[in-house]
């Protein structure tokens, strides 16, 4: 298996409750590491263009709305299956159906702030991470 990739961001809910360490010990007890992060404050303009598959539907709105009320603390996540690891290990959107010990159940306030967001796929994961960090910051290690 090969190393891969991930993008990760801690939601302002999240945050704001002081659950960044908790959140992070879950990746990294479960074999992914954290190999760039940085804090932001999501602009309108940032959300909206990273949500913008989302624009047509009732929730947008309130999503962006919800992005932009706290810092987040944006991840690129590395780990054998890292996509997949990082999927099981939010859970499912809903906090109410995702399994006991996942980051969802756990922390999750409800489905619009539900703590993290994981990218779905290698290329949502290419481009996510573009999205939010420029080459020389992924590169770099900690």
């Amino acid at each position: 298996m090969s190393i891969e990739k991930t993008f990760s961001i801690i939601k302002p809910n999240s945050t704001l409750d002081n659950n960044i360490g908790n959140i992070i010990a879950v990746f990294e007890k479960n074999g992914l590491r954290v190999s760039a992060a940085k804090f932001a404050k999501l602009s309108k303009e940032k959300a909206e263009g990273f949500y913008i598959e989302h624009k047509e539907r009732p929730f947008f709105g309130e999503l962006v709305n919800f992005m932009t009320s706290g810092p987040v603390l944006l991840m690129v996540l590395e780990g054998e299956n890292a996509v997949a690891k990082n999927r099981e290990l939010m859970g499912a959107t809903n906090p109410a159906n995702a399994a006991e010990g996942t980051i969802r159940k756990l922390y999750a306030k409800s489905v619009g702030e539900n703590s993290v967001h994981g990218s779905d796929s290698h290329a949502a994961a290419e481009r996510e991470i573009a999205y939010f960090f420029e080459r020389n910051e992924v590169v770099n290690r900690f």
